[in-house]
């Protein structure tokens, strides 16, 4: 307990140091200490730690004209800043005129204080002597960091603060400062105000800012906690569901001096932090007001309503609630003797308004059954909210959507994704229940298909003028068929291309895409409409073109949004590309080898037209088994686009290309133990490059065109480290938590660049560099292996994970990606023995530390003239607890004594 750490700035927010002081250190010297302590800091308190604590406690005040109770400034100051305010400080106040206005007041039997905004003073009330002083008490940063007066934070627009805090709720770990322009640019296409990075203070009423250097621009930004509000259903950020709950939790803060309210405060909803979230659909008035529940908290929330039963039934001294205000949270003696918190919407009489807080409707009640709600039922977190249909807003009173949503959606425990933290937040709803993963959104959007406009292909019909749009690795490909649906298509986007020649485009930017959704895309010289797939990062995401099916990454920053007067036009008709086959092809060929779908591809995308018969249709893949033909050679079957690929000598290496074959077209890169087992060192088709590639490379890579190495804290120091993967303790990954950022965004440009170039034959060696798309994501890697079947053995360079990745899946690394150091540093942990670690040990390091922020104090540094091939021997330490460090080392030996008392 007496071994403490003096950590890096990022976690000082998450520590609290005890330390022992003696009782002979005065008054002053104890509030000092105090300051100190809730920085974490082990040295002695700075003159700037006093002024930082004096300016929040002046700008909680700021916000609270009509005063504030002395006993409740420690949790105002925690919930602001994730700080706890010592009991010496309270007691100082009374010596800071210049900070605040002290009140005493008797409250019962003990003795408070109200503590009020200071006076102003005069200028000319301080001698020059004194103002010297003043000014000598002022650090250097806070002397850089004073706002300006002629901007303030109350200047800044509520909609550009909401803003910033967005992107800061999901850096739950913090931001760099410097980082923000970039990421506010790029979520919502307007430029972020410089000169803010120069004064960081007009955000201290959205954020947290924590230094790390006398510079402004070195600090971290944390989003401010929100508390009192229900934080809940969201698996990448926050979100706020009863503002009416915040507005009168807050009063709490702002108490009048003539009454004392009950601090009633209800914990916000947490999230389970891995896996889908899980929610019912309780109602649906429209896709606009959709009430959903969180299905983590049913068997506890069914818990509490049976002991409010038990405490209101059988409790005489129990009575009604005489004195109620809007606002305020109750308990209620509902139908079915039933008892449930509710909030008080309104006041009419004898008949009150109130919304039950864990189901979500409203009704009137009557005051002789409305009770003061018991401190024991406010643990629990608000279990219902309100929410919208992401994508839908527009139609969100259809009648034929609203049914649609009703049968897709009500009664059924669905996964959810929220979008972004507003009143009524935008979520999209999937069932998980079956083989795939069913967009709920997406799916009822297609309600409002014309039905007049969908084309069903008749088998054994022929169809001329056929185009083919698109062609994929499995054979598959998309059609174009004249059609009713394909003429409309052509007028609704002339009608859009004309709009846009007289508006700026940029105001339709997409600033909130989400999967499912349908926008618009410039593609060659003219718009068309894309549902977006899968998203990478902020900038980057795929798209299906809807009436080609071509599959394309591209930046957000290039879709744009369907003017809202065109929209139902756009949505109503129907895709316009046509998934199809070749039928006839031998059976069970699973994946094409890379030689016929190129030939495929040469044939059909050259030609500018074809005709095609319709042989057979499987509606659970959505594809048509068809026979294609030139003009020239139609109805000829044997001179068709079929036979003529089945002749080819193009299938003959098939088996030795690809392992295995996923239902979407791509192949897999993923490699069971049964395959690597079968694998053998080098094909007939690689053999003679791997030979070639040999004499040009070494078992060490070249240092030509290779990246600076990672720069690492000196032995003795701590650094922040992000633990990518964990195998045991002989053998783990950390990253460098703070170029995380720079990281980020090598990869985002990564799979811009590389989803836009054309695909070029690779010269494959080992021990040489590659970029490698492995799930659709692009990774630095090297080389290990050339295996059989057309798989490469690779190693992650940033993130420190051993893959197979099929051969066409690799490209050149281009000079522009090796600047940033490679990431992955291979560690073993300190403080303990080397030795056969079993499968428990593992498991309980691996549970401690992989996917874990910590503190890394580095004890040794093993150098190799390769940077991947260094290793650092360190300690790893917890630090996320608020009044204890957890050191890996010391709980991973006592587990081993535990492991063999066991044996």
């Amino acid at each position: 307990s007496e071994k403490r750490l003096t950590v890096p700035s990022r976690f000082q927010k998450e520590l609290q140091v005890h330390l022992s002081r003696s009782s002979s250190i005065d008054s002053n010297d104890n509030m000092n200490t105090s300051v100190a302590e809730t920085h974490t800091v082990a040295s002695g308190p700075s003159a700037a730690h006093v002024n930082e604590v004096q300016s929040r406690i002046m700008e909680i005040l700021s916000k609270c004209s009509s005063g504030v109770w002395m006993s409740k400034m420690p949790q105002i100051y925690r919930e602001m800043y994730w700080e706890e305010l010592s009991t010496a400080v309270l007691h100082q106040l009374e010596n800071w005129p210049h900070v605040c206005t002290v009140e005493k007041v008797h409250r019962g039997d003990h003795m408070d204080g109200l503590l009020y905004p200071a006076k102003k003073i005069p200028p000319t009330a301080k001698s020059d002597t004194e103002q010297e002083k003043a000014s000598q008490n002022i650090s250097s940063k806070h002397l850089m960091l004073k706002p300006n007066t002629e901007t303030t934070p109350a200047s800044l627009s509520s909609d550009f603060k909401q803003k910033v805090v967005n992107i800061l709720l999901k850096y739950s770990s913090g931001l760099w400062a410097n980082a923000l322009p970039k990421l506010y640019q790029d979520t919502y296409q307007v430029k972020f105000p410089e000169d803010i990075l120069n004064n960081l203070e007009l955000l201290s009423d959205v954020c947290v800012v924590d230094y790390v250097s006398e510079v402004p621009r070195k600090a971290i930004l944390y989003a401010k906690p929100q508390s009192h509000i229900d934080e809940n259903l969201n698996v990448t950020e926050k979100v706020q569901m009863h503002d009416d709950v915040k507005a009168t939790a807050e009063q709490q803060y702002e108490e009048p001096k003539d009454q004392y309210l009950e601090n009633i405060t209800v914990p916000p909803l947490i999230i389970p932090s891995e896996g889908s979230v899980s929610v019912m659909v309780l109602e649906l008035k429209n896709t606009n007001e959709v009430l959903i529940r969180q299905v983590y908290y049913s068997s506890a929330q069914e818990q509490m309503e049976d002991d409010m039963k038990a405490y209101y039934s059988q409790n005489s001294t129990v009575s009604v609630a005489q004195s109620l205000s809007v606002g305020q949270l109750v308990a209620v003696h509902a139908e079915e003797d039933t008892w449930l918190r509710a909030w008080i919407i309104s006041l009419e009489d004898n008949r009150i308004k109130v919304c039950y807080v864990d189901h979500g409707f409203s009704e009137f009640v009557e005051s002789n059954s409305v009770y003061k709600l018991q401190k024991q039922f406010h643990s629990l977190p608000f279990q219902a909210a309100k929410c919208k249909l992401a994508g839908l807003e527009v139609f969100c009173d259809d009648p034929v959507l609203v049914k649609t949503v009703e049968s897709q959606a009500c009664s059924k425990i669905l996964a959810v994704e929220i979008l972004e933290k507003s009143d009524i937040p935008p979520l999209v709803l999937y069932d998980t229940s079956g083989e795939d993963d069913i967009n709920i959104n997406a799916t009822c959007l297609k309600a409002l298909y014309d039905k007049s406009l969908e084309l069903h292909l008749q088998i054994d019909t022929l169809y001329t003028n056929v185009r083919v749009t698109s062609v994929f690795s499995d054979g598959s490909l998309y059609c174009q068929v004249p059609s009713k649906g394909l003429s409309r298509l052509s007028e609704i986007l002339q009608k859009l291309e004309d709009y846009f020649h007289y508006k700026q485009t940029s105001e339709f930017n997409v600033s909130l895409p989400f999967c499912g959704k349908i926008c618009l895309f410039p593609s060659k010289g003219k718009w068309a409409r894309v549902e977006i797939r899968i998203i990478h990062t902020r900038r980057a995401l795929d798209v299906q073109f809807m009436d080609t099916g071509t599959v394309a990454t591209v930046k957000v920053s290039e879709l744009r949004e369907i003017p809202p007067q065109f929209l139902r036009e756009v949505i109503a008709i129907p895709p316009q590309a046509i998934k199809c086959c070749l039928a006839d092809l031998p059976p069970n060929t699973g994946m094409w080898t890379p030689d016929a779908v190129l030939w495929l591809r040469d044939t059909v995308m050259n030609c500018p037209e074809f005709s095609m018969k319709v042989v057979k249709q499987d509606p659970s893949k959505g594809i048509a088994h068809v026979y294609l033909f030139a003009p020239k050679n139609f109805p000829d079957v044997d001179n068709s686009v079929n036979q003529q690929i089945k002749n080819a000598d193009l299938w003959k290496h098939q088996k030795d290309v690809f392992l295995s074959v996923t239902p979407s077209g791509t192949s897999s890169t993923k490699v069971t133990s049964d395959d690597v087992s079968a694998l053998q060192l080098t094909s007939e088709k690689l053999e003679k490059t791997s030979s070639d590639s040999a004499r040009e490379s070494s078992s060490a890579v070249s240092t030509i065109d290779m990246p600076p190495p990672l720069p690492l804290s000196k032995t003795g120091e701590l650094m922040d480290v992000y633990v990518s993967v964990a195998c045991h303790p002989g053998h783990f990954i950390i990253q460098p938590w703070k170029e995380l950022h720079n990281l980020e965004a090598l990869m985002e440009e990564m799979i811009l660049y590389y989803s836009r170039t054309e695909e070029k034959p690779v010269n494959i060696g080992k021990n040489r560099l590659y970029a490698a798309k492995i799930e659709n994501q692009w990774y630095r890697v090297l080389i290990k292996g050339i295996l059989r079947n057309g798989f490469l053995s690779v190693y992650e360079l940033d993130y420190g994970k051993h893959e197979f990745v099929s051969i066409e899946k690799v490209q050149p690394l281009v000079d522009t990606f090796r600047k940033l150091p490679f990431q992955a540093v291979t560690a073993q942990l300190a403080g303990v023995k080397s030795q056969q670690w079993s499968e428990e040990a593992s498991i309980v390091f691996r549970n401690l530390v992989e996917k874990k922020s910590l503190v890394a104090q580095i004890q040794a540094v093993n150098e190799s003239t390769n940077s991947w091939d260094r290793k650092i021997v360190a300690f790893l330490v917890d630090t996320s607890l608020p009044d204890t460090d957890i050191w890996i080392h010391e709980f991973v030996s006592q587990s081993l004594v535990e492991f063999s008392k066991d044996d």
